[in-house]
């Protein structure tokens, strides 16, 4: 893909716009991390019910994913982009009756249909952050966007929270009459209508806007079985799309499913655990720009951030959910919150897992060549794993003597075929 004759003017307000929609995506995916345990208490479901809200939003990637391409190959990308903002807009409308009625399923439909509105924008976007500016810059673009992502994401829950949570949270633990519960779904109301409105605002803006069209270069067949099968003959690409689908069930397991288990441990401002795992995952992003390659490469990067997520994950299932040490020691000698160190410690997971996935992602496509764009597609395949990834949580925690906090044993083998890949599998160049 090349850029068009209109790509000789500033490229400011088109890296203005496209740092904005990665902004959008950032807060409507991290936004799953406040309602998820926001519906669990108004719902009364169980953990397994509650890890649906997360499955139905990530596994429209599945489903859409390679219709996204074909779409965006037939109408354009800037189209493509107000299109997915169009059908965000849409499953932001579809949470009014959900909560009017109250209806769980309509809740997962909403969720899918957002989840397929964020496949379509991602798809079209992605490419801009690297054809927007110079090549030699392209990286430093793909950095800054990861932040925005996780910056929105760090912002979201504590808008949910100023919006919704806050007027309820007197209600944490206790048991709520139909009354308190009609109010507390009512409450979810005119937040959705508004952002459904914002999205929509600025699905039109983007179709007007003057960023330029990329042009699609004399394409190879993407997506045939041919290539797909050639691609997965690279034992680097097909392992690091497995590490990729680890990485991402973890990453939504330690910023989605937080605050359902603060929730479960009575804690008032449950909505917005997201922002403390988002914060670390900043944190660790900034950390990989500064130090990767100059200090460390990318593989040992990698195996530090599995190594670091191994120990997290047992000081969370063996953690004291009454302990304070951790708290006591980082947050409230700076005004922090009192919180439980299992609690804290899912959130470090966002040091962990931060540098994973643009670690990953050189390492899977090393050598693949004319395969690279194929491979490429493979690798966003692995976003699946954040739909499977909360549902096994759930799975376990519904199973697990120690309840939620027993659920996140799932991240154990999650981390080793991470470390697996840092070690090894990204080194593997055939199957023999």
């Amino acid at each position: 893909m090349t850029l068009n004759s209109e790509s000789k003017r500033s490229s400011v307000i088109p890296m203005a716009i496209v740092a904005g929609l990665f902004f959008i995506l950032g807060f409507a995916t991290w936004l799953n991390g406040s309602l998820m345990p926001y519906l669990k208490q108004i719902l009364q479901l169980t953990p397994l019910q509650a890890s649906l809200i997360l499955f139905s939003f990530y596994i429209a990637v599945t489903f859409t994913a390679l219709p996204s391409a074909w779409v965006i190959r037939k109408v354009g990308y800037k189209t493509g982009m107000a299109m997915g903002m169009g059908i965000m807009m849409i499953a932001g409308l579809l949470f009014i009756p959900a909560a009017k009625t109250q209806v769980f399923a309509l809740f997962l439909f909403a969720q899918l249909v957002m989840g397929t509105g964020q496949t379509l924008l991602q798809t079209a976007v992605n490419p801009y952050v690297v054809r927007i500016g110079p090549e030699e810059s392209a990286a430093a673009r793909v950095s800054v966007m990861g932040i925005l992502n996780k910056g929105a994401g760090v912002i979201a829950p504590l808008v949910f929270t100023a919006l919704i949570l806050d007027s309820f949270k007197d209600r944490v633990g206790a048991e709520l009459t139909q009354a308190q519960i009609d109010e507390m779904a009512n409450g979810l109301v005119f937040p959705y209508l508004g952002m459904a409105v914002f999205i929509g605002v600025l699905a039109l803006l983007v179709k007007k806007s003057p960023l330029p069209e990329l042009e699609n270069e004399d394409e190879q067949a993407h997506g045939t079985k041919g290539h797909t099968r050639e691609a997965l003959s690279h034992p680097n690409l097909a392992l690091g799309v497995v590490a990729l689908f680890f990485y991402v069930a973890v990453e939504v397991i330690a910023g989605d499913t937080i605050g359902t288990f603060a929730l479960s441990l009575g804690v008032e401002n449950y909505g917005v655990m997201t922002s403390y795992t988002m914060i670390c995952m900043v944190i660790g992003y900034s950390l990989g720009i500064l130090t990767i390659p100059r200090f460390i490469s990318q593989p040992k990067a990698l195996m530090i951030s599995a190594i670091l997520g191994l120990l997290l994950t047992l000081g969370i299932l063996f953690g004291d959910n009454e302990s304070y040490a951790i708290a006591n020691a980082l947050l409230v000698p700076f005004g922090g919150a009192m919180l439980p160190d299992t609690l804290l410690m899912i959130a470090f997971l966002g040091l962990a897992n931060a540098i994973v996935w643009p670690a990953v992602w050189p390492l899977a496509l090393s050598g693949m060549g004319k395969l690279t764009s194929t491979g490429s597609a493979l690798l966003v395949m692995g976003i699946a794993g954040g739909a499977f990834g909360p549902l096994f949580w759930g799975l376990t925690s519904s199973a697990s003597s120690l309840g939620q906090q027993g659920g996140y044993m799932v991240m154990l083998p999650c981390y080793l075929f991470i470390l697996f890949y840092a070690v090894k599998g990204y080194k593997m160049r055939s199957w023999k």
